[in-house]
């Protein structure tokens, strides 16, 4: 079969042919709808010079937002209809520890005995034609599209995630929050803000398309600029944003959203650009939680694809066949896309 091949760090990945995959036990063999072009594997590709965990080591194919249809199962696999729907949960931990025993896969206690992050992260992913998975990672998608579907598995499980670990500080009449940056997971981040909350929403980002898709979907949108706190600050009355999420990660946004937080806020590092903060206790509001987030659990997954099937969050998708599949990563890093690229193998 065709696939998308990560082969080193540094080096662009290539469209080969590689062997077809079996399900070993306990696993499902996919006939792919969708696969999610990640800026997560730019990083990997393209600006990590060395794997930054272990547990990514080459060659394997790319791929952590999946969907497709089920093909074949492995031993003792049952219950599954083939050609039934599903989305692919990407973290694979060892299935045993108590992050794993809550469908949190992401804090796995034993990553070195599984050997690799998730699929599409040292596992062969979904940039291809079919893929293997444990049964236990699919989460089913019903009559909804499943090649739309695809970037839910982490441009919609990572902001919901992000969002539910600080629901609390968003619980009130006159409460705001921000996304900074509206790339993939900003902009269903804005979406799934609207679904859960009564919060009024900022959305902050240098793209003027991305600002106008934002306003869309009802957000209040500020532009960059000298200006850009004390027009945040404006939109919340003077007292600062209670729930800040950064979808960048890079030096100038942790700042943007630590000079807005408010008293008592939240403000949540989603974006993996790297960037640091010099803290000092007087520099951000006080009795601020500020914190990373990574992925989320597959329980958390379940409440996504719930929210897509009943139309409160639709990601915007832009769909290659996957002879345009480098064509596709190559718009992604040099910042071409306004929508999530999709690759869809069958056409």
């Amino acid at each position: 079969m065709r696939a998308v091949v990560f082969e080193n760090y540094q080096t662009f990945p290539v469209l080969k042919e590689i062997d077809d995959p079996t399900p070993a036990p306990g696993e499902v063999l996919l006939k792919v709808a969708g696969a999610g072009a990640c800026h997560s594997d730019v990083g990997v590709f393209h600006d990590f010079p060395e794997d930054p965990t272990g547990l990514m080591t080459p060659p394997f194919v790319l791929g952590h937002e999946t969907s497709g249809w089920v093909e074949d199962v492995g031993e003792g696999v049952t219950g599954l209809e083939k050609g039934s729907a599903h989305l692919v949960y990407g973290p694979i931990g060892c299935g045993r520890c108590r992050a794993c025993s809550r469908g949190q896969d992401t804090d796995c206690e034993r990553p070195a005995d599984v050997g690799y992050l998730a699929t599409g992260l040292g596992r062969n992913g979904g940039m291809a034609e079919y893929m293997t998975v444990p049964a236990r990672n699919l989460v089913p998608l019903g009559d909804a599209d499943a090649v739309d579907a695809a970037p839910l598995a982490d441009a919609g499980l990572t902001p919901y995630h992000a969002i539910r670990r600080v629901l609390p500080h968003l619980a009130g009449g006159g409460r705001t929050a921000l996304c900074i940056g509206l790339g993939g997971l900003g902009l269903v981040g804005v979406q799934i803000l609207a679904a859960l909350t009564g919060a009024r929403i900022i959305a902050t980002d240098t793209k003027e398309s991305a600002m106008e898709q934002a306003a869309a979907l009802g957000a209040i949108t500020v532009p960059g600029g000298p200006d850009q706190v004390e027009q945040i600050r404006d939109a919340t009355g003077g007292r600062g944003v209670d729930a800040v999420f950064d979808f960048v990660g890079v030096d100038a946004t942790i700042k943007l959203a630590a000079d807005v937080v408010a008293l008592q806020g939240a403000l949540t590092v989603v974006g993996i650009g790297g960037g640091t903060y010099p803290w000092n206790f007087f520099g951000v509001s006080y009795e601020v939680n500020f914190s990373s987030t990574y992925w989320g659990t597959i329980e958390d997954l379940h409440d996504v694809v719930a929210l897509y099937r009943a139309g409160q969050i639709t990601p915007a998708v832009e769909r290659y066949s996957l002879d345009d599949a480098l064509e596709a990563y190559r718009k992604l890093r040099d910042g071409e896309l306004d929508a999530r690229a999709v690759v869809v193998p069958h056409g």
